[in-house]
């Protein structure tokens, strides 16, 4: 019989250790995502029932007991047509997507010149940007009313982009400039040595290596402008040309309070797309979110 060494003995307790240790994270991980799920799969399931059955018993009995319950579809039929909800969703499309779009552009600019242009005040600038980021935007609420009033932009779609624009450049300049700034500065001068503008070099160079940052960014902005509704109640109002919705669902919650069916119904179209976009975007979430922290 062989006797085993001290180290060997070490290394059979860790690879034991290591495989239990995977092991235990994967399955909280596993736990974590199931916990997270659950109201969503609670909230589809409503949604599918009939309203005698929301009535009568939990979502939950359902999974004991599938065969006994009355699946419809009735209810997004309801929602998108007699409620108005369809109506909604492509005004929040056309609310989102520019309100997604303007910034990220505005700020992929902003950010490459903080970061590899000289000009007097930049530090001054980009201190301002930084400052911004602490500033609640409820305080700029009264006072863009009030000009929008003045310049009769209430209630229009352009003067809701210019706000979440707004709201969103100074996270957006920020999280750019960290991952613009550390590019290989190697890949500039190359660059400018051949002949190449700031602008070429920004097409050509910056652009496609700030993909996972763009997108990190793209999600944060899409999700919070879709799912906004204070900034919409106090710039488009809740008139059915222009109402986004979240103004629709929360006007379904006051006509309809127990019509459970329909806002069960009404709230999965809401989250429908921003589940999507980030299931396509995810994998540059995390790149994006670590964009610029880590030097090597």
């Amino acid at each position: 019989m062989t006797a085993t060494t001290p180290m060997e003995r070490a290394r059979g307790a860790n690879v034991g250790s290591g495989f239990w240790g995977r092991t235990s994270v994967r399955v909280t991980v596993v736990l974590i995502a199931a916990l997270w799920s659950f109201p969503t799969v609670g909230l589809l399931i409503s949604s599918i029932r009939s309203p005698n059955d929301i009535r009568g018993s939990g979502w939950w009995t359902t999974i004991l007991h599938p065969f006994e319950t009355t699946w419809t579809l009735a209810n997004y039929t309801d929602v998108l047509s007699a409620n108005g909800m369809f109506n909604a969703f492509m005004n929040s499309l056309i609310v989102s997507i520019p309100a997604t779009i303007i910034p990220i552009t505005l700020a992929a600019f902003a950010a490459y010149a903080f970061a590899w242009m000289r000009f007097p005040g930049r530090g001054v600038l980009f201190a301002v940007v930084v400052g911004l980021l602490v500033v609640p935007l409820q305080m700029a609420l009264v006072p863009l009313l009030q000009a929008y009033n003045g310049l009769g932009m209430t209630g229009t779609f352009l003067g809701i982009w210019l706000a979440h624009t707004g709201f969103g450049l100074p996270l957006a300049i920020y999280l750019l400039y960290n991952y613009i700034s550390q590019l290989p500065k190697d890949l500039f001068e190359s660059a400018f040595i051949d002949g190449a503008t700031h602008f070429t070099a920004f097409l050509r160079l910056v652009l496609p290596l700030s993909v996972p940052a763009l997108a990190s960014f793209a999600i944060f902005q899409f999700l919070w402008v879709w799912n906004d509704l204070l900034v919409a109640l106090v710039f488009l109002g809740t008139d059915s040309e222009v109402a986004i919705l979240t103004a629709r669902l929360n006007e379904l919650v006051g006509s309809r309070g127990e019509d459970w069916h329909l806002l069960t119904a009404g709230a999965f179209v809401t989250m429908l797309l921003p589940l999507g976009v980030f299931l396509a975007l995810q994998r540059f979430f995390v790149r994006g979110l670590l964009a610029g922290s880590v030097k090597g």
